[in-house]
């Protein structure tokens, strides 16, 4: 019953202005919205607004969480963490592929694709890995990369 609790209350805290409310009323995304932050299944979380009578897809209700900027904060509960960048060749493209993966479960984490590599492309993966997940005293382990020992090394975090 505790995680039900979560759903009571206001709920005008949901910033709506970035999400396109042509099709589904406000109060359908700020509860759809709700019940997936309460740690439902996106697919739970549609079939409770079916049962509203608002007839919209998991990945609306996805869609959504997204646009407004409020993906679910965790914790890596592991002391390492896994971090890599690989080159992946498309036809005539190259792209660089960031991963960080939890060596303990192999569970992706977070993964981003950019279009060239640099310290900066790196930050910029480190600096959502971080916004998602509280990195706190975690080690770092380290692939064969170009940036990220020097990036790490910079910004003081432990690596091996």
């Amino acid at each position: 019953m505790a995680e039900f609790d979560r759903l009571g209350g206001s709920i005008a805290w949901i910033d709506l202005s970035s999400v396109a409310r042509d099709r589904t009323p406000e109060w359908a995304i700020q509860v759809g919205i709700r019940y997936h932050l309460t740690v439902i299944s996106l697919r739970y979380a549609n079939h409770n607004l079916d049962g509203l009578g608002v007839d919209r897809s998991h990945v609306a209700i996805h869609e959504w969480v997204h646009k407004a900027n409020l993906q679910a904060i965790s914790t890596v509960a592991a002391d390492q963490l896994s971090v890599a960048e690989k080159i992946i060749r498309l036809h005539d493209d190259e792209y660089w592929l960031y991963g960080a993966v939890d060596p303990r479960t192999n569970e992706i984490l977070h993964v981003n694709l950019f279009s060239t590599t640099t310290k900066q492309t790196t930050r910029w993966f480190l600096d959502e890995l971080h916004s998602r997940y509280q990195l706190e005293d975690v080690l770092f382990l380290v692939a064969d990369a170009n940036y990220l020992g020097p990036v790490f090394a910079e910004d003081g975090s432990r690596f091996r």
